[in-house]
């Protein structure tokens, strides 16, 4: 299956340049139809903005933006190559302006669409959607901090912990470095600590 990345949660942010308001807001969406419905929602809620500029990549499907009103490729197009600079699919985006009264030209434009794109993809975080195999296992206290350095150092998640007569801890990793973690942790605890597979799951976890 497909690995890639999408956008953890909604994020938003703004600032202001120039006296012109910019809101940034980002999106996870998995179908052009629920990009769209994003963007209409944001016209409705800022029916009194200047411009609500948009772009958005389905994976496997669509990929469009719009200027709205704004000069031709001054908006839409920055934005989204934002969207494509930082790797994401299943996302869409919406920049609202409020003019404040001063032009900020062609490059200020750009300018101000990218980086309200960009602050609001920092604020929605990034997550990998792949194939995570689950790994259950048990430790002695002894090894425990160490296996958490080795958890990450293969790119892995621990999902949950246990604290009992000793740390059960159920970990997700990629799935071509399960085995490699699984042999890197036989020779480290020279065997004491060993795990097995429990199952695969196909998903986003924050990076």
């Amino acid at each position: 299956m497909d690995e890639y990345l999408v956008p953890t949660q909604f994020g938003e942010d703004e600032f202001i340049e120039k006296k012109s308001r910019f809101i940034g807001r980002v999106w996870p969406v998995e179908t052009e139809e629920a990009a769209l419905e994003k963007i209409q929602e944001m016209k409705k809620q800022h029916y009194d903005a200047t411009h609500n500029c948009w772009a958005y990549i389905i994976k496997d499907g669509a990929v469009r933006f719009s200027d709205d009103g704004e000069p031709g490729g001054t908006a839409g197009m920055p934005m989204l190559q934002v969207l494509q600079r930082e790797g994401l699919y299943n996302i869409v985006c919406v920049v609202t302006r409020y003019f404040g009264g001063i032009l900020l030209g062609a490059g200020g434009l750009v300018r101000a669409y990218t980086k309200g794109a960009k602050i609001a993809v920092d604020a929605a975080g990034k997550s990998m959607k792949r194939v995570w195999t689950v790994l259950y296992v048990p430790c002695p206290y002894t090894y425990y901090e160490r296996v958490k350095l080795e958890v990450a150092s293969f790119g892995g998640i621990i999902r949950t912990t246990d604290f009992g007569a000793e740390v059960e801890l159920e970990i997700l990793l990629p799935e071509n470095q399960a085995q490699p973690f699984l042999d890197r942790l036989t020779d480290m605890t020279a065997a004491t600590v060993e795990g097995m597979e429990t199952g695969k799951e196909y998903r986003a976890f924050p990076i």
